[in-house]
């Protein structure tokens, strides 16, 4: 299930709000809270059973082993006992689990080229999300073991943090420390409802509206042929469709994430910062998927020893940190070729560019940041490092299929606007509009804008099919 489906809008969220809202315990906020967090876990064991129903006992099973594993460690502090046993269990548990189902098939494939063996392995499932709620329990597992936090007691309460569904399939992903507090006490105001109301909404419709849109044109261009025949013009293009997309793809959706969680009373971080604005790509990571680069920063880069052990050492951390970031997102090459070419970049332009950058004027860094995006997108999008090259080499004009054609004509004239009105979108220009705007008539406006984009979106789930979601995949 899908937050941008007819299912989810109309009958899930409807449903789960009337069972979380109704009290049950009067005035006994604990009790009440309890039944919240009872409410919360399982409406989100049906969301993810909807389409996983299989995987749903792989998370029971993650629950219920963690849980019993944070209590386990935080009793053995307490007797004065070693945990570092049962923590490295924990931690080759859950790396299992993950490495088992996500990286299994693509490890036997290739040894079969490396040794020209003939492995027979037919690779399982992916179960969706696995990677995020993978990562989210090691937060807390890891927190625990250092002793940064208590272990939780309640079962109930860290099912529900592992399996809330605004966040459980797609991220952010949020650490336990973030919302320990509020698993126990939180309050939803008639502001903090409508604010969530508005995230929603908003992120519905750069899902529904703007990444579905830009991102037929981009599998329209795609399925013209071997990319190797796409003309200059017409493979930067497909390339900047698919750019818009995966933002509002996944921006959207963290905007959803976020505006459920407020509706239901949980404050959770921010994902995106408007990354397209990003002058360098340090910038840029600090503005793109924020809570996976705070992961891997918290948990592998500073316990690697960061930037504290010289500039050998920083170098390799940062290599380490990137391969697995491009891992973490899929068992394929071109994924690892993704996170090691920001590793190189993130590593030139701390050592070896750092100067020049200083001199050049921040719209030619925009500039340039944005070309090297794109260029990082062609690796993540394409479904081997052969075609990556081969889209590439379209891009550069090394094809030789010349620099425009009639294909290129037709898709700028058809959807240069959409492209060009959706670019300053992602760069957060129309964001400031509301300024210009009295603060008399704003609330009205508001109210009238998100109410036209609902519409919108609901007549497009109705009347289209094409509704995917790129990060299910990971």
């Amino acid at each position: 299930m899908v937050f941008s489906s007819a299912v989810f809008l109309f009958a899930f969220l409807p449903i789960t709000l009337l069972l979380y809202f109704v009290p049950l315990f009067g005035k006994d906020e604990k009790k009440e809270i309890g039944k919240k967090n009872l409410v919360l876990c399982l409406v989100s064991l049906i969301f993810y059973a909807w389409g996983e129903p299989v995987h749903i006992f792989l998370m029971v099973l993650s629950i219920v082993f963690n849980y019993l594993i944070g209590m386990d460690i935080e009793n053995r502090k307490d007797q004065g006992k070693s945990t570092k046993a049962v923590f490295l269990f924990c931690l080759a548990f859950n790396l299992f689990s993950l490495g088992f189902f996500k990286y299994s098939g693509f490890i036997v494939n290739n040894i079969n080229s490396i040794l020209g063996s003939e492995i027979e392995y037919a690779a399982p499932a992916l179960p969706v999300g696995i990677s995020f709620y993978t990562f989210q329990i090691l937060s807390y597992v890891i927190d625990v073991y250092k002793g940064e936090l208590k272990a939780q007691k309640n079962i109930v309460s860290f099912a529900c943090y592992v399996t809330m569904f605004p966040q459980l399939i797609a991220g952010p992903i949020v650490q336990y420390s973030d919302i320990e507090k509020q698993l126990t006490k939180r309050r939803v105001t008639g502001d903090k409802f409508v604010n969530g109301i508005i995230y929603f909404v908003k992120g519905l419709g750069k899902k529904v509206l703007f990444a579905n849109t830009i991102g037929a044109v981009y599998t329209e261009i795609m399925s013209l042929g071997d990319v190797k025949e796409l003309s200059v013009v017409t493979s930067w293009v497909a390339i900047i469709c698919y750019t818009l997309q995966i933002y509002f793809d996944f921006s959207g959706y963290s905007d959803m994430a976020v505006g459920l969680g407020k509706m239901f009373g949980f404050d959770f971080v921010q994902n995106f910062n408007f990354p397209y604005k990003a002058i360098s790509i340090t910038d840029f990571w600090r503005r793109w998927h924020i809570s996976l680069s705070s992961w891997f920063r918290d948990y592998v880069y500073i316990p690697l020893g960061g930037n504290r052990k010289g500039t050998p050492r920083t170098i390799i951390n940062i290599l380490i940190v990137w391969s697995l970031t491009g891992m973490w997102h899929g068992a394929a090459w071109n994924f690892i070729a993704w996170g090691a070419f920001y590793g190189i970049l993130l590593i030139a332009e701390k050592y070896l560019l750092k100067n020049i950058l200083e001199k050049i004027p921040a719209f030619f860094k925009h500039i340039g940041t944005m070309i090297v995006v794109m260029l990082g997108w062609v690796f993540f999008s394409s479904e081997s490092l052969s075609i990556a090259f081969s889209f590439i080499g379209s891009m550069m004009g090394l094809n030789k299929n010349g620099f425009t054609d009639s294909q290129s004509a037709y898709y700028l004239s058809s959807y240069g606007f959409a492209i060009v009105a959706m670019a300053l979108s992602s760069f957060g220009f129309f964001d400031s509009m509301p300024k210009l705007v009295s603060r008399k008539y704003y609330r009205y406006l508001a109210v009238a804008g998100y109410t036209v984009v609902l519409v919108l979106c609901i007549a497009y789930l109705i009347s289209e099919t094409y509704n995917p979601f790129l990060y299910f995949r990971f």
